[in-house]
């Protein structure tokens, strides 16, 4: 099985005046498509059988007298874990294709790879920093505690069993029948951790060994906001492109009754599904401190996993009560954020003059570089 040598080494293969943007057909390959259309470059979805109308068809590229559309052409694989073949690989490198990361592409893979055989077998450059994806992980070595804890980052309190609990608390373990997705549950002390965890295994939302390895942490009270950030090598500067919060199924059925229904609803288990996102605005006199929140973690990857974050990244928080109010982040996203919706905040704006969307700054990124001869330090 070949594996992958090195950026300089593949690059020299490539014809650098066709450069294609590709990612798996999921989650923002949408964004990444419309980003690379919009400066001018191609690109590729990879999807999986099933599941290709949305880009084979729906928002497919269409020339003419009413040009429409994004999506310059599809790989049509009948399980997106085929990515790894190597006739795949080969055929991404004849396209001169740089990758775009994206959840998905995270979850479909390590569910049959590791991230070992992940990083070897993925022959074609990433945009970013394709050994950073697995510190999402929360079982992995280096994980997003440890980089949260070595940049200062305040995150929820974690409790290593369940006989700790003394407050309010979040407790996230895998999905018992689909693994890529969490199940989620509320408690406040011993006694509701097993009466609950009871009941959603009977119900085959949860497992035993799922429970085994969850994460319990303090529930952190307040708006949730995602601070999608983008950190660019070339000008050495982090900018905001936009703030949004998520919409969950079930949770936004559950806040959307009246409380007539309260008592109906005990036993019901809250999933937190992701569903979508809304576009949500920070007040200003945050922004200092969400800056410089962003800083000290871009300066704790670099640490950590050099060459530390290249491009998109999402610090996912809370805003808990103060005074003064404070960020209290409980997830990161390591790679293109799923929400298309950032753009309409006014962030990107405010820096470069209108707005702009995570695609289409990924691929700005790309022409910065390939006009001064940088490529080599925005792929890995």
């Amino acid at each position: 099985m070949t594996q992958f040598s090195s950026v300089e080494e593949t690059l020299r293969g490539y014809d650098l005046d066709a450069l294609t943007l590709c990612s798996i057909g999921s989650h923002s390959a949408l964004e990444v498509a419309a980003g690379a259309r919009l400066r001018g470059l191609r690109n590729l979805v990879v999807t999986a059988r099933g599941r290709e109308r949305t880009y084979t068809e729906h928002f497919r590229r269409r020339e003419g007298a009413i040009p429409r559309g994004c999506v310059d052409d599809v790989i049509e694989l009948e399980r997106f874990a085929d990515l790894l073949d190597e006739r795949v690989q080969r055929d991404l490198l004849a396209r001169n294709v740089i990758f775009c990361a994206n959840r998905s592409f995270e979850v479909y893979l390590h569910q049959h790879f590791s991230y070992d055989e992940i990083e070897r077998r993925m022959l074609v450059p990433f945009f970013g920093n394709r050994f950073l994806l697995r510190a999402e992980e929360r079982d992995e070595a280096g994980n997003q505690y440890e980089l949260l804890a070595k940049a200062g980052i305040r995150h929820p309190q974690q409790f290593a069993s369940a006989d700790e609990i003394d407050r309010l608390v979040m407790v996230k373990a895998p999905h018992a029948r689909v693994r890529f997705e969490r199940a989620f549950f509320l408690c406040a002390n011993p006694r509701q951790y097993r009466e609950v965890s009871a009941r959603l295994i009977a119900d085959g939302i949860l497992d035993e060994a799922g429970l085994a390895g969850a994460v319990i942490e303090e529930f952190a009270l307040g708006p949730s906001i995602n601070l999608n950030f983008f950190y660019s090598p070339l000008l050495g500067e982090l900018e905001l492109m936009g703030t949004d919060t998520r919409r969950q199924t079930n949770l936004e059925g559950f806040r959307n009754v009246p409380p007539s229904v309260y008592e109906q609803l005990r036993d019901v288990p809250m999933r937190l599904e992701e569903a979508g996102h809304i576009a949500a605005t920070l007040t200003e006199s945050t922004l200092e401190s969400a800056f410089a929140m962003g800083e000290r973690f871009v300066a704790a990857a670099r640490e950590a996993l050099p060459p530390g974050t290249i491009g998109p990244f999402a610090l996912q928080c809370a805003i808990v009560a103060g005074p003064p109010k404070e960020f209290v982040c409980y997830d990161v996203s390591l790679r293109i954020p799923g929400s298309p919706g950032t753009r309409f905040t006014p962030y990107s704006s405010y820096r470069w003059g209108r707005d702009v969307s995570v695609g289409e700054r990924i691929a700005m990124e790309l022409e910065f570089a390939r006009g001064a001869g940088r490529l080599a330090e925005v792929l890995t």
